[in-house]
């Protein structure tokens, strides 16, 4: 692995195509090298495919010339196959230089093989018949993923052969003034403008990843009692009656949120002084916007890889003595995760 392109190469690059276009979360984490990727290649053009809604995350991004947006369609339909002959056609019209596949999916694979890219760059699988079946062999240039940092540091990794390396950084998002204009009245309306705040995003569409939702409440009550923030529970579609189930478990009663778009979520986090929340993309927005995080795992996912731990007022729980699911409490008690609060506050990182 980490073959280099030769620099005289390198300097005839016009244009690259990144591939992410799903979900939130990981189109979020591509954010954080965009910089980099930009300040090596100042002058190219740099497009991005992704598939909507998660175009908002991106839009405003001055390190993206271009995005194209792929649509979602029902896999083995003749519209699916039709849409993607004629989004292959365009992609091989703009004569891109570079593709660099962070999705690393069958679909994404089939993209970059036909995208007449000269340098195809993407993760290298090493489970068995990964050379066939894993498409090892779609890409000529392929890179190790480190499984053991936070994942916006790992994608670096497909840069190498580049010639870049990982730099310090955050992930991004362009806050619209409409949504910060939104949430600072609602905010002012309830009376917590520029008052002590604490987001909690307790809802989680994966079973194995939702914490207890009265083991959230209790968790709110403690800091609401000991050090006077104001609670607000953050929920996306689907989730209302679910946050609105934890406020009913609270002795204290906190405030839910308006119904609020992703970019109006980040506009919330920025101006709370912590997160809580389950491991997910509303977790990874809240590391963007700059907000310290409390992030509680269940069995089976590695937060190494989806929390930013390399930044101190990030932080987790997670008993790894707990090999698989067996209820929401996940062994993490309300008093452990309020112990970390404390932990962040005590140490300046709130």
């Amino acid at each position: 692995m980490s073959k280099l392109i030769t620099q005289d190469k390198l300097l005839k690059i016009n244009k690259i195509l990144i591939i992410q276009y799903k979900p939130f979360g990981d189109v979020l984490l591509n954010t954080g090298y965009l910089p980099a990727l930009r300040a090596a290649f100042p002058e190219a053009t740099i497009d991005y495919l992704v598939q909507k809604p998660y175009t908002t995350i991106l839009e405003n991004n001055a390190c993206i010339d271009n995005i194209i947006v792929m649509n979602k369609l029902k896999t083995g339909t003749l519209a699916y196959a039709a849409d993607r002959l004629h989004l292959i056609s365009r992609i091989r019209r703009e004569n891109y230089d570079v593709v660099i596949d962070q999705a690393r999916g069958p679909g994404a694979a089939e993209i970059t093989l036909f995208s007449g890219a000269q340098y195809r760059i993407g993760w290298h699988k090493t489970k068995k018949w990964s050379w066939f079946k894993g498409h090892n062999w779609v890409y000529n240039y392929r890179e190790l993923k480190n499984h053991n940092i936070y994942s916006a540091r790992a994608k670096f990794g497909l840069l190498r052969p580049l010639g870049i390396q990982e730099i310090p950084h955050n992930t991004y998002i362009h806050v619209l003034s409409e949504s910060e204009n939104k949430v600072r009245n609602w905010l002012k309306q309830m009376g917590i403008l520029n008052k002590s705040i604490a987001v909690f995003s307790p809802v989680t569409p994966i079973r194995k990843r939702q914490w207890d939702f009265r083991r959230f409440a209790e968790v709110a009550d403690m800091v609401t009692e000991k050090y006077g923030f104001n609670v607000v529970l953050l929920w996306g579609p689907g989730e209302k009656k679910k946050v609105e189930h934890m406020a009913s478990l609270m002795k204290n009663m906190p405030l839910v949120a308006p119904p609020t778009t992703f970019n109006e979520a980040a506009a919330m986090l920025k101006h709370a002084r912590i997160y809580f929340g389950n491991n997910g993309g509303i977790h990874h927005l809240a590391v963007a916007v700059g907000t310290p995080t409390v992030t509680v795992f269940g069995p089976g996912t590695s937060p190494l890889k989806w929390v930013a731990w390399h930044m101190p007022q990030h932080t987790y729980l997670i008993n790894s003595d707990l090999d698989e699911y067996t209820d929401g409490g996940f062994g993490v008690t309300p008093e452990m995760v309020f112990r970390e609060f404390e932990r962040l506050m005590e140490s300046g990182h709130i």
